[in-house]
């Protein structure tokens, strides 16, 4: 009986206790001021309950254990942890969070409480560039900033890439930022098979990058920044406990789609119909033949891998890294690798007095292959780039002989087929180029007085480029073999870049609720740069490819010297009142030696003003609105990169000629270029309206901005009488405008266990020609189907309009290459004969608008990205389809041409066979651009704390995964002339981007 009543107690008590535990625990949770606070989540420390505040702050959670500790949490507010200890009742007022109040930004020349700025700044951070593998900075900020449009223009590896924020801002000038590393002033540019200058910067290395796009904001670099800035800063060490982290991925990528084109039955039957024989007795008997695409496209590795030290003390702080990055093109022969360090210290000698230097190196090496041709018609396109031979190639003829060697086509079928080249022979050119580049920021820093300050920098821009180039004589055909096979060059070119800039800095509070802050900058640029070339032609062999130019029997030999100075004074205040009103004024003076002789100062003036609304008192009620923020902003700036040095002065130059004098050969020199006293900036003219809108303490929030910018000064290239002796002038006649609107929202769907972030933007940017020369053009082309119209936007597409095909019986109008079964156009002024008249505009490469979007979601120790961007509304003019489809004869087609016109087969798209026969220039050609890419897929999982490990974190991602678009070339995302402001959107057989899988880890000791 006792037994029984001690196990009734027992369960009794059991019982007792676990309903004791059970608790329902209610309250409110509220700020400092006493209003209640949505959203704010709740939950039970090391489990996954929890609950959520409601509109009035209150909140009920049940079930919890009475030693339990609830967990507080709210963006914006400093997190709270608190024991029960049998309540149920806990009310709680969250603090907010100071940091995150006083957030900052680097505006250039300092940094900024991001509620204090004025200006239209978007900041990107570094897990952000680095989320898909990038090559250079730029890469890794495409889609992930409003009113910057980003193309990578080539996708080799380390390859062109063109960057336009609010637009193309100047016709033969530059349209690239200004890049500011730590300081240090680079820029961006190139042609489609150079590599970019940006890809000598580790990306990894970046802390966070800027991007200054309305004037107030750029207006501080003065002559430099119509085209917008772009602050770099990379990471410094941090005080504490050193910290090392490992960090590298491995991965494959492979070319997302290939084209189709005839087989060997279909080519056979093709050539007998064009020449009008019987060359191939059984065509049908030659089945696929050989894949050229198959041979020249490949499955490319791509590995990364970074070693960072990071730590120090109150005194002395250090951040060093050593990198290398190694990518294989998707097209055989082409390879990029980047070998880097950095080494950022900083060390308090004082407590006034502090120094430092950022030191980046980098040697990169390119191996390149020619892609892209910029020439219209078909030879160019054939023979001297890889993608163009690859399509042109005859599937019936043999890439190897026996021995292995390449088989040139001049030796196979009797020479039939001499004018197209192997594709396999071009990826046997060396095309290699060395990069060495050294960027150095030495500053010293000392405190005068309390809030005055004076920052001294030295930096230096170190370059040295080699290029090596041979075509070897063993891709030419013994028949084609002359005094000229076998041609080789080696290209050095060194560039010096000295920057000084003393900047002083007086910051105070007065009477606490006014600030102001006073920045003067001066600073004296210099550039330096010099090149020298040696080509020869006419190996006896390539034994020795060209290390030994001196064997050629013709050789030709350059150089050239250039420099140029800039010299800089800039002054900015700041205000604010109660950090509810704000007043930013600069004005920088620019002097260079690139300008004419009287134009040699410009003044760059901007002023911007912001209302934090938020802080007016019929406001402070809405508690859901979290911050609410008028900018307004005007200014001038300049575009000095669209100068060259010595274009202001008289020019002569060797005109590549020699001349016979008294039996001896007398190279001629004679006049390039005619003097321009006048040649001055371009000039820039920005307004800037934005509103910044955050709600449910930071939750949400919208950032809108609408600007107008009209450029005038262009450089343009003017026409002069030939009685003048010289053909052109370039001087400052044309304008643009450009205008637009950008969207950049973010949001924090989830803040709980699972975690939810999405972030997306928008920007909607026209530009018009507004003149050219002063009122005598209206129009003029720049190629034979793009131009420049006052009035329209930049790069039209200019052309006939496609209207089928000529059918038997009807009437062929004089006036172009027409024929039966040839394509036919329309005679728009309806005279009867195809004239230049007839021509209109029928694309717009400019894109109605381009997009980004990113969502990031963690669960424990699991995170999932994913990244899309996207454009809408562009044209391409697909060049490479007005040769590929043109059944002339004698090289390989797309797979359309099986469906060509014949009189059985009356096609009205595709025209039929004929030797030699040409395609006017017409909108069969234009196709919607339109596009939206999965940019980067990642699932990475951090793995439970290591002793003596702090952190370790393994991903898998995918890149580039899938395009939706209806273009039909490799990839909607080109441009044959990579960076051009006028040609734009033509697709002339560029290297197409890749799809990659890698895989990752990131450890931290």
């Amino acid at each position: 009986m006792l037994g029984k009543l001690r196990i009734w107690l027992l369960v009794v008590g059991l019982v007792t206790h676990a309903y004791a535990q059970d608790l329902t625990i209610k309250g409110k949770i509220t700020d400092n001021s006493g209003d209640g606070l949505p959203g704010v989540n709740v939950t039970v420390k090391g489990t996954q309950k929890g609950i959520v505040s409601d509109a009035e702050g209150k909140y009920q959670l049940s079930g919890v254990p009475t030693k339990a500790t609830l967990v507080f949490s709210f963006i914006g507010y400093l997190k709270q942890e608190i024991e029960v200890n049998n309540r149920t009742v806990i009310d709680v007022v969250l603090e907010a969070d100071v940091k995150s109040i006083n957030e900052v930004v680097v505006v250039g020349y300092g940094t900024q409480r991001k509620i204090e700025t004025t200006g239209s700044i978007a900041s990107v951070k570094s897990s952000d560039l680095v989320q898909t593998p990038v090559a250079n900075v730029a890469q890794g900020l495409q889609a992930r900033v409003s009113g910057i449009q980003i193309n990578q223009n080539s996708g080799s590896p380390g390859g062109n890439v063109s960057v336009r924020i609010r637009g193309t801002n100047s016709i033969n000038g530059t349209s690239e930022p200004l890049y500011v590393v730590d300081g240090i002033q680079i820029s961006n540019g190139g042609g489609i098979n150079d590599v970019s200058p940006l890809s000598t910067i580790n990306p990894n290395d970046i802390e966070s990058v800027e991007v200054l796009k309305d004037a107030s904001a750029s207006a501080i670099y003065g002559a430099r920044a119509a085209n917008g800035v772009v602050l770099i800063t990379t990471k410094r060490g941090k005080s504490g406990g050193t910290r090392v982290t490992l960090d590298s991925y491995f991965g494959v990528q492979k070319v997302t789609k290939t084209l189709p084109v005839l087989n060997a039955a279909e080519f056979a039957q093709l050539e007998n119909e064009v020449f009008k024989n019987s060359y191939y007795k059984d065509p049908a008997s030659l089945g696929e033949g050989v894949n050229w695409q198959n041979l020249i496209f490949r499955e490319a590795p791509i590995q990364n891998h970074q070693l960072s030290i990071n730590g120090g003390n109150e005194k002395t702080q250090v951040a060093l890294s050593a990198n290398y990055f190694d990518q294989d093109g998707i097209i055989i022969s082409s390879n990029f690798k980047r070998y880097s360090y950095r080494l950022n210290l900083d060390h308090k000698i004082s407590n006034r007095v502090k120094v430092g230097t950022s030191i980046l190196g980098s040697y990169s090496v390119n191996s390149g292959i020619q892609t892209g041709s910029t020439s219209q018609g078909d030879a160019d396109v054939v023979t001297g780039t890889i993608l163009g031979a690859a399509i042109g190639a005859p599937p019936t003829l043999k890439p190897y002989r026996s021995d292995g060697s390449i088989f040139p086509f001049g030796e196979q079928e009797d020479g039939r087929y001499r004018e197209v080249t192997n594709p396999l022979g071009l990826a046997a050119v060396l095309n290699k180029t060395a990069l060495k580049r050294t960027l150095v920021n030495l500053y010293g820093e000392a405190t005068i007085l309390k809030g005055l300050t004076y920052r001294a920098s030295f930096n230096v821009d170190l370059q040295n480029n080699i290029n090596d180039r041979y075509s070897p004589r063993s891709i030419v055909s013994l028949r084609d073999l002359n005094d000229n096979s076998g041609s080789g060059s080696k290209s050095n070119s060194n560039f010096l870049g000295l920057l000084h800039e003393s900047i002083l800095t007086y910051s105070q509070t007065i009477a606490t609720n006014h600030s102001l802050k006073f920045t003067g900058v001066f600073a004296s640029q210099a550039e330096f740069s010099n090149a020298n070339s040696i080509s020869a032609s006419g190996f006896p062999n390539d034994a020795t490819q060209n290390e030994a130019l001196q064997l050629a029997l013709n050789r030709t030999v350059s150089s050239s010297r250039s420099k140029q100075r800039l010299d800089s004074y800039m002054g900015r205040v700041n205000y604010g009142y109660k950090d509810k009103y704000f007043l930013d004024l600069t004005a920088r003076v620019d002097g260079s030696s690139r300008f004419g002789a009287n134009n040699k100062y410009g003044f760059f003036p901007a002023v911007s003003a912001a209302w934090r609304l938020i802080e007016e008192p019929f406001l402070k009620s809405a508690t859901w609105l979290s911050d609410l923020k008028l900018r307004a902003s005007y200014g001038i700036t300049g575009n000095a990169g669209g100068i060259s040095p010595y274009q202001s002065l008289s020019t002569v130059a060797a005109t590549g000629s020699d001349y016979v004098f008294n039996n001896a050969y007398v190279t001629g020199i004679n006049p390039t270029g005619i003097a321009n006293p006048d040649l001055r900036w371009e000039k820039s003219t920005q307004a800037n309206v934005g509103l910044d809108v955050s709600i449910l303490n930071n939750r949400f929030s919208l950032i809108v901005d609408v600007y107008d910018k009209i450029t005038r000064d262009l450089l343009y290239i003017k026409t002069l009488p030939l009685s003048s002796g010289y053909a052109s002038i370039t001087g400052n006649y044309a304008s643009l405008e450009n205008k637009g609107v950008e969207f950049a929202a973010n949001a924090r769907i989830l803040d709980g266990p699972l975690k939810w972030n999405v972030s997306a933007n928008l920007t909607r940017n026209r530009n018009k020609v507004l003149d050219l020369d002063g009122g005598t053009t209206t129009e003029r082309f720049i190629t034979s189907y793009t131009i420049l119209k006052v009035g329209e936007p930049l790069g039209l597409i200019k052309s006939y309009i496609f209207d089928g095909i000529n059918q038997t019986g009807e009437t062929i109008l004089p006036g172009y290459d027409g024929r039966l079964g040839g394509h036919k156009v329309k005679d728009l002024n309806g005279d009867g004969t195809i004239t230049s008249a007839d021509q209109t505009i029928t694309g717009n490469p400019n894109p109605n608008f381009i997009f980004g979007f990113s969502t990031n979601l963690s669960f424990k120790g699991f995170d999932l990205s994913a990244f899309l961007s996207g454009s809408q509304g562009n044209d391409i003019y697909n060049l490479s389809r007005l040769s590929f489809e043109n059944p002339l004869g004698q090289r390989n087609l797309l797979k359309g041409v099986v469906n060509r016109w014949s009189p059985t087969n009356p096609s009205n798209q595709y025209v039929s066979a004929a030797q030699g026969g040409r395609l006017p220039v017409s909108s069969y050609y234009v196709e919607d651009g339109s596009y939206i890419r999965c940019k980067n897929l990642t699932l990475g999982y951090t793995l439970p704390a290591i002793k003596g490990v702090q952190n370790i974190r393994v991903y898998v991602s995918g890149n580039n995964l899938f395009t939706l678009t209806n273009y039909s070339g490799f990839d909607p995302e080109v441009n044959t002339f990579a960076g051009s402001n006028t040609v734009i959107g033509i697709d002339n057989f560029v290297y197409p981007q890749a799809r990659s899988f890698l895989g990752g880890i990131q450890v931290t000791f």
